[in-house]
C-alpha cells in the first residue's frame, strides 16, 4: 500500500521509536539497519539499500510517497506499544 507523508513527520516517528527498534525492525523485515534508517529518510546506500521512497520539494522537508507502509505500520505499532507501558 502507498502512502504520503512529509518528511518532517517521517523523521519525527523514527526519532519517537523505542529503543533497539531499528535493530527489531530490521531483523523482523530480514533487511539492515542501514536500510531501515533509509527508509526513513537517510541516505547510506553502501550499506543500506534503497527501499521505494520518493521525495519531492516542499514545506515541512517535502513529500515522501512511501511504495509500501510496512515498516512505517510496524514502526507505529512499536510506538503505540511504547505508549501503552
Amino acid at each position: 500500500m502507498t502512502s504520503k507523508i512529509t518528511f518532517n513527520e517521517l523523521r519525527k516517528i523514527k526519532d519517537s521509536l523505542p529503543a533497539g527498534s531499528i535493530k527489531k525492525l530490521a531483523q523482523e523485515f530480514n533487511v539492515s539497519e542501514e536500510t531501515v534508517r533509509n527508509y526513513f529518510g537517510g541516505a547510506n546506500y553502501v550499506k543500506g539499500a534503497s527501499v521505494g521512497i520518493h521525495m519531492e520539494p516542499g514545506p515541512n522537508g517535502g513529500i515522501v510517497m512511501l511504495d509500501d507502509t510496512a515498516i512505517l505500520d510496524r514502526a507505529m505499532e512499536l510506538i503505540n506499544a511504547e505508549a501503552v507501558h
